[in-house]
Parts: C-alpha cells; structure tokens; sequence
C-alpha cells in the first residue's frame, strides 16, 4: 500500500506588491523547515501567482494525495464564506485522486486571537 504524501497550502488573499508576500513565504520557509517530509506551497485568491487551482496541480505531479488548505485570512469575508469554499469543492472535483480539507480561518482560531492582542499591547505594558 502507498504511503500518503501530505502537503499543505497556504492561501491568502494577494497583492500585486511582491514585499507584502514575504510573511506568507515566511510562515512556508517555517513549516518545511519543521517539517521537511511535507510538501508546502503558497498561493493566493488573486493578483499574484500562484492561485489555489495552480498550487493544487503542482502539488498533484508532485504525489501529493492529501492536501491542507489553510486559510490565512484574519476575517471571513465573502471570498472566505462563499467563494473559498466553492472552488475547494471544484477543485475536488477535478482532482477527485485527491483528499482536500479546508481549514477555517487563521483569524478564527482563539490562539491567533491571543497572540495579536500580546503584540498589540506589548508596548503598552513596558
């Protein structure tokens, strides 16, 4: 029996700014420097590259057969709730050799919540 490859995408919003995704790749360099055996890939909803369908492609030829999407979005918006979803589900379709799972948003995880309130009243505390 094959082993699973896992792989993970982080998907954020996008930027025509190439410095804005420099924490994206940041959080990227991290986890495959944690995690070297897993396959990491970023990608954006748009005006950058990759977008979701073109990071999910690589990671396929790749023999990715189990991919994690985490949705690095600090709000649920409309593209989250709505959009996100829907193109997870095509994707699916498409690749139907392959597991897809969606994580609900970075921002929604009481963690993040706590770290950006810590960061955000640092200097109030010194």
């Amino acid at each position: 029996m094959q082993q699973s490859q896992l792989a993970i995408i982080l998907l954020a919003h996008g930027s025509r700014d190439p410095l804005w995704r420099r924490p994206i790749e940041a959080v990227a360099a991290r986890i495959q420097t944690d995690q070297p055996r897993l396959l990491v890939r970023c990608a954006y909803l748009e005006l950058c590259a990759p977008d979701l369908a073109g990071a999910v492609a690589e990671l396929a030829t790749l023999g990715a057969t189990q991919i994690t999407i985490a949705s690095l979005f600090l709000g649920a918006g409309r593209h989250v709730r709505e959009d996100l979803p829907r193109m997870v589900q095509d994707l699916a379709h498409n690749f139907g050799h392959l597991q897809l799972r969606l994580q609900p948003p970075i921002g929604e995880d009481a963690r993040m919540t706590a770290l950006m309130a810590d960061i955000a009243s640092q200097s109030i505390a010194s």
